[in-house]
């Protein structure tokens, strides 16, 4: 296995933990049993995936061809179960948590997309969509207003992300390097969204 396949799997395996803990988490606020927290983990963990894939013609979808994402999702989430009072401040577990796993996702959607030789600009869609759809999912099972309505940047940080991937690839970038720099990107992006409050200017008065 070479650095950059070393690289891209640890990725794939924190931002699938991450995703499943906030999923988890936010099951934890609904006070659901179990068998809740596995599903909303795991469908915050491998939802974005599975759409990156089914658009670009992937079949199976990773997940059915090699379930270890699914492996980790529900382990992620029982976890988080049986330790979710150690969790202070969940709101704010949720929100770090989310934010690395938005960032994660980003560049291995762009990633998973420049393999299947499709147009820069798709692979940037498709690096953005694998970043926010587990969420928006985690979201409407857990009946919560959209992550993607909080006043603070979000999309624009898993586009950063993606687009930061995308352009060093195309540019004859390292791809270990493209991928942990795009990662700090649009990590960083959200970390100071959240942490100043940063916003974009909104339609209306």
């Amino acid at each position: 296995m070479t650095s950059l396949d070393q690289l891209l799997s640890a990725f794939s395996i924190i931002g699938t933990v991450v995703f499943a803990v906030s999923g988890a988490l936010f099951a934890a606020e609904k006070r659901m049993d179990i068998l809740g927290f596995i599903l909303v983990g795991t469908v915050t963990g491998v939802g974005g995936g599975t759409l990156r894939d089914l658009l670009l013609g992937i079949s199976p979808v990773s997940w059915v061809h090699d379930p270890t994402a699914v492996y980790i999702c529900i382990g992620a989430s029982a976890l988080t179960y049986f330790t979710v009072d150690l969790y202070r401040k969940r709101d704010a577990w949720i929100l770090w948590t989310d934010a690395i796993g938005l960032a994660v996702f980003a560049v291995m959607g762009a990633q998973a997309a420049v393999a299947h030789e499709v147009p820069p600009m798709i692979a940037v869609v498709m690096g953005v969509m694998t970043a926010t759809f587990g969420g928006l999912m985690r979201d409407v099972l857990c009946a919560e207003v959209l992550t993607l309505m909080r006043p603070e940047i979000y999309i624009s940080c898993a586009l950063v992300g993606s687009a930061g991937y995308v352009g060093f690839y195309q540019t004859g970038v390292n791809e270990s390097i493209a991928a942990t720099v795009a990662f700090a990107m649009g990590f960083g992006l959200r970390a100071a969204a959240i942490w100043f409050k940063l916003t974009l200017p909104r339609f209306g008065p």
